[in-house]
């Protein structure tokens, strides 16, 4: 075969052509690997969420109109030892349920008996939680039980989805 023949790409011009192109798009490749190499990591994102229920209802109550909020605060006052109570009883009910996963040897049935303990104590919370509210909520004026009723803020409502 003469070189005459030869296709176009062969032709000692256009094969130049061809090795500027894959070199110049391997450096692009290394270019893209190593900028993602480098860059920064980013930093974990900070939960918001914390396990202190008066901590939860204190931005509660930020979201609310300045009566309703004292309101909510008022009764949370008013049922502070009773929530205090459960909450640490059913904190307490979920460390023994770590504690009883952890026993050697494990023992299912101590288990099952601390889980019934928790589902018994995490109701009791729940409810004081709810008398709570209910409690608060029938002091409020409109505005502040709307406001529950579309808390956390910015979170679209049924009513309104409609």
């Amino acid at each position: 075969m003469t070189m005459s023949l030869a296709p176009a790409a062969m032709t000692r011009g256009s094969s130049r052509w061809l090795l500027l192109g894959s070199l110049a798009l391997n450096l692009f490749f290394i270019g893209i690997a190593l900028a993602i190499a480098v860059r920064p990591t980013p930093a974990p994102s900070v939960s918001t969420w914390d396990p202190d229920v008066f901590v939860r209802m204190e931005r509660i109550a930020q979201t609310l109109p300045t009566a309703d909020a004292a309101l909510l605060r008022e009764q949370v006052n008013a049922d502070r030892t009773a929530v205090t109570t459960a909450q640490l009883a059913y904190q307490h009910d979920r460390e023994t349920i770590r504690e009883a996963l952890r026993v050697q040897p494990f023992d299912a049935t101590a288990l099952r008996a601390a889980m019934s303990r928790t589902r018994g104590d995490r109701q009791n919370y729940d409810q004081i939680l709810q008398n709570l509210f209910a409690e608060a909520a029938s002091k409020m004026s409109v505005q502040g039980r709307l406001a529950l009723a579309n808390w956390p803020p910015n979170r679209r409502s049924a009513a309104r989805a409609h």
